[in-house]
């Protein structure tokens, strides 16, 4: 599977991200995840696509509250190092959505089965045996976690909760909005033009700035990041900007009564 991650120093992530690449069995469970959204619900991609989205954008969000102070929970709380917290932010935006295998109704809960059985097959003979427990405990909590009826208890976790909301440019929505799903989830998710993750200032370190071509795009900032944003731990780090790019409000969708 392509993928492509900045894992610079961080030899764990590289050694991952080399076996992540080259689950054949990884690869078919996400076809099976699109089959079950894309084909079957008429959802938006949960694959491939999105995990690579979200395990960059994940990536980025911790490098940036690392570099200003934050301190991730495997450190915290058992001690480990910085490069373990990527390796569970990056493993956690791959396996997170697994679940629709079975439906997407509880595909979290569902997730946690699936995503065990890989993650110890992708730590092996990278972590020892006392590692490989603390990494799968704080992956599993951060797979669990991204649904807004779960509340993060890690930094890690609320990282791949806001990532998992921020993909949502107009891509996104446009498999279920070309096969006919017309509605204001999918009319403001096409709105959405861009998505750029940015360093803030001290009082918020990140900056995300939206751009949209459509004001329709406040109904998915508002109720989509703004849900997942709400008890992520991540709050007080996080600044929001969104613009109406283009001379005039592009037209979406013309609708006859």
């Amino acid at each position: 599977m392509d993928f492509t991650l900045p894992t610079g120093r961080n030899k764990k992530l590289g050694a991952v991200l080399q076996k992540v690449r080259k689950s054949k069995e990884l690869e078919a469970y996400l076809r099976c995840c699109n089959v079950m959204a894309i084909d079957r619900l008429g959802f938006n991609d949960h694959g491939p696509t999105h995990i690579k989205i979200v395990s960059n954008m994940a990536l980025r969000l911790l490098r940036i509250l690392v570099s200003n102070g934050v301190q991730p929970g495997v450190v915290k709380n058992y001690k480990l190092k910085m490069e373990d917290a990527e390796v569970i932010v990056f493993l956690a935006s791959c396996l997170h959505d697994i679940g629709h295998v079975v439906h997407r109704l509880n595909h979290a809960d569902f997730s946690i089965p699936i995503a065990l059985g890989f993650l110890k097959e992708f730590l092996r003979g990278i972590y020892d045996e006392e590692e490989i427990p603390i990494i799968v405990s704080e992956t599993l909590h951060a797979i669990r976690a991204h649904e807004s009826d779960c509340t993060p208890l890690t930094i890690e976790a609320g990282i791949v909760r806001l990532s998992d909301a921020l993909d949502m440019e107009r891509g996104r929505a446009r498999i279920p909005f070309e096969a006919g799903s017309v509605n204001i989830h999918s009319v403001s998710a096409l709105a959405i033009e861009k998505v750029l993750i940015n360093e803030g200032d001290k009082e918020r370190p990140i900056a995300i700035h939206i751009r949209m071509t459509n004001s329709a795009g406040i109904f998915q900032i508002d109720e989509l990041l703004r849900t997942k944003l709400k008890d992520s731990l991540l709050e007080n780090y996080v600044r929001i900007t969104a613009e109406l790019v283009g001379p005039e409000e592009k037209i979406i969708q013309k609708l006859q009564f």
